[in-house]
């Protein structure tokens, strides 16, 4: 048996930083924005701490959406299905769930025709 040479993968996606992806770092930037609301209005209150901690906060989970992927866990049916995704996948394909929900009506006719 001979060796074979094994391309890398070169088309993942570019980082930022080291730890920022494009998409993690615009989803920070989002939580940021909005964290940025509580910030303003926690400084007009002169609670700028509890402002700065929010706008952390909400930083923060943007980046886990924009970064982190749901491991697959065997012990777990519901990893087994959407294990490897990305969180921000998984919320997209929620969200145009909800939106173009249809409710379909079904019932069982008893008609028979008569002879």
């Amino acid at each position: 048996m001979g060796t074979y040479y094994i391309p890398r993968n070169y088309k993942g996606e570019t980082r930022i930083l080291y730890i920022f992806s494009i998409k993690s770092l615009i989803t920070t930037a989002i939580g940021a924005g909005i964290g940025a609301l509580f910030l303003f209005l926690f400084s007009a209150l002169s609670l700028k701490t509890v402002g700065i901690v929010i706008m952390a906060i909400f930083a923060i989970i943007g980046y886990i959406i924009g970064a982190v992927k749901i491991p697959t866990i065997a012990s777990i049916p519901v990893t087994k299905k959407i294990g490897g995704e990305p969180i921000s996948e998984i919320i997209i394909r929620y969200i145009k769930f909800k939106k173009n929900r249809k409710i379909y009506t079904y019932y069982e006719s008893n008609t028979k025709e008569e002879k």
